[in-house]
């Protein structure tokens, strides 16, 4: 593969992650998250979403895959990736501190529907894990 075709593939993962952020984060404010923080980046990692939800800080990873050739998207957040986004999420909380809140971990998957795969489908895992 040449390195034109890369750079495509690099842009067209990009523009579906994207896609799969906003789907998501329209699926959330319908389920009563309130959106603090897009795209929370430190030199450790990045926190697709960042929200509060019944008093709780909530950490969101988003997966977004454009077909099942590779499994449900929630398999992509290997227990390599929690601990990165745990050291992210703290990184935060040192910045913004929040005394005596509960915090949790969710993962939303974005897939297209296997009835119209030009719809997407979305879940959410809610304490998808804890580290």
């Amino acid at each position: 593969m040449g390195k034109h075709s890369e750079k495509a593939m690099t842009k067209e993962r990009l523009n579906l992650g994207k896609k799969g952020e906003k789907t998501a984060e329209s699926y959330l404010k319908k389920q009563g998250y309130r959106i603090l923080q897009r795209n929370f980046r430190t030199n450790i990692g990045e926190i697709d979403l960042i929200a509060e939800h019944k008093k709780v800080l909530v950490f969101i990873e988003v997966k977004t895959r454009s077909d099942s050739q590779f499994g449900h998207p929630s398999t992509g957040v290997t227990p390599a990736k929690q601990i990165k986004i745990a050291q992210t999420a703290q990184n935060f909380l040192a910045r913004h501190p929040v005394e005596g809140r509960d915090i949790r971990f969710d993962v939303v998957s974005v897939y297209p529907s296997e009835e119209d795969p030009r719809q997407m489908q979305v879940e959410l895992i809610q304490d998808a894990f804890r580290v």
